[in-house]
């Protein structure tokens, strides 16, 4: 029997701008890119094609130099056109201009009776060469799953609590059998349970109220509810010598078409969303697609920051440049490189603080919608010690003593302090309340390295 877990600790950030509920008829972009960066874990990858090659969708582009048997494939058909490097040859991005119509490339076709005699051999394999192993991650460190792994659990989060969060409901309406399969498939790798989290108080997705073999816990509470580790560490924590699995929907739903219709199937629908964008709303792509045609003429203006994610944890991008990986969202803000006289401490109703001091009145009209830029008011400097990271952090740790265990890269107190059980998005909240201006997911991560490579 599941859980019900109520959180009090958190934020919710209300932005301007969420995505109507509505699919979007709009042309294919042209071009389709898959980034080693958006991997952790993955330091080496090594090329499989080379710039003027043919590629069908789910054919090899490069694979893991540490684990050959993890590897990266197209989303879809079409020339690999160009492969973009950084300094030290550091691999960036494959891209691929993409045929009208795509090409897949054969995998083992299962029907839904055979699957349940399948072996654990016999679908990682199908996993690793198809592509889609990558959508598996570990705990501890968050990266890319180790198929000589036995995760003791694994964890599927079934609603996004991070600002302008794309509707589940939509998103996968209709994939019932689909994610059924991938329930199946997955419970292969573990004698633990498949944990199915999803919110008290939401609308729950029939994908997910279908859904059977899980346990299906039940979370209350503000951003960061959603995350998966906040979910994990309240429902099976992790210790030094643990594996946990976690995967979004998304990728439960890619494995079953994988098993039942025998092709990788990339396509997805990403949710284009943001103050600054004309008509928000759903569009119908392909991973790794360019954000190019979905904001073309749909921009209230054109300096903007475009995020492929949302605005606490998504990356930067250009507005030619592509979806990442694990993304169904796109975020569109103003930038924010205006100065501002006094900015960083002059009260206002149109700001949007977790402090009551600096955003009159916004604590007391919680439904309001805000347009906030990316202007951090600031610049690091000493931690300052306020409390205010373990009033955000619905978890058993002490963050502002983690991250200074971290710059002073001592690895018994980083372990003591909890840092297997948190990456990036569990402390991303903590960046944005933090009157020191520290780039905390960064520095978390430097830790995780650090303990990755001890």
């Amino acid at each position: 029997m599941g859980k019900f877990i109520r959180l009090k600790k958190g934020f919710d950030i209300n932005l301007a701008g969420k995505a109507a509920l509505k699919l979007a008829v709009a042309d294919q972009p042209d071009t389709f890119a898959i980034k080693p960066t958006d991997f952790q874990g993955i330091y080496m990858p090594k090329m499989l094609v080379a710039e003027g090659d043919i590629v069908k969708a789910g054919s090899p582009l490069f694979r893991d130099k540490r684990n050959e048997k993890i590897v990266f494939t197209a989303p879809v058909s079409g020339e690999i056109v160009e492969v973009n490097r950084g300094e030290k040859r550091k691999l960036l991005e494959v891209k691929i201009l993409a045929d009208k119509s795509i090409d897949y490339l054969p995998f083992t076709k299962y029907s839904v009776s055979e699957i349940p005699r399948l072996t654990r051999e016999v679908v990682q394999d199908q996993l690793l060469s198809s592509g889609v192993w990558p959508n598996i991650i570990q705990r501890p460190y968050g990266i890319v799953a180790d198929p000589a792994e036995t995760p003791k659990s694994i964890f599927i989060s079934g609603f996004d609590s991070h600002p302008l969060a794309p509707d589940y409901n939509l998103l996968f309406k209709g994939q019932e059998q689909f994610f059924q399969i991938g329930i199946e498939v997955l419970k292969k790798f573990t004698a633990g349970h498949v944990h199915l989290n999803v919110h008290s108080e939401r609308e729950i997705s029939p994908v997910f109220s279908q859904a059977k073999g899980i346990e299906l816990n039940k979370f209350s509470g503000p951003h960061p509810s959603g995350c998966v580790g906040v979910q994990i560490h309240h429902i099976d924590p992790i210790g030094k010598s643990d594996a946990v699995w976690t995967i979004n929907p998304y990728g439960v739903i890619q494995i079953g078409k994988l098993f039942l219709n025998g092709v990788y199937d990339a396509s997805k629908i990403v949710a284009i969303a943001g103050s600054e964008v004309v008509d928000p709303q759903y569009y119908k792509t392909y991973t790794g697609a360019s954000v190019k045609k979905f904001l073309q003429r749909n921009l209230k203006q054109e300096h903007v920051r475009v995020i492929s994610g949302n605005v606490l944890t998504g990356t930067r991008i250009g507005k030619e440049d592509h979806i990442g990986f694990f993304d169904q969202l796109v975020s569109v803000i103003p930038e924010g490189d205006q100065y501002e006289f006094l900015g960083w401490i002059t009260p206002s109703s149109k700001k949007l603080s977790f402090s009551r001091a600096w955003g009159l009145f916004s604590f007391l009209n919680y439904n309001k919608e805000y347009i906030l830029n990316s202007n951090t008011r600031g610049e690091p400097r000493a931690f300052v010690q306020t409390g205010v990271f373990e009033k955000v952090t619905p978890i058993d740790i002490l963050p502002t003593y983690l991250l200074k265990a971290i710059i002073a890269e001592d690895y018994d107190e980083m372990e003591a302090l909890g840092i297997y059980e948190v990456i990036e998005e569990d402390l991303a909240l903590c960046e944005f309340v933090d009157v020191s201006k520290h780039q905390v997911q960064s520095l978390l991560r430097e830790g995780i390295d650090l303990m990755l490579n001890s």
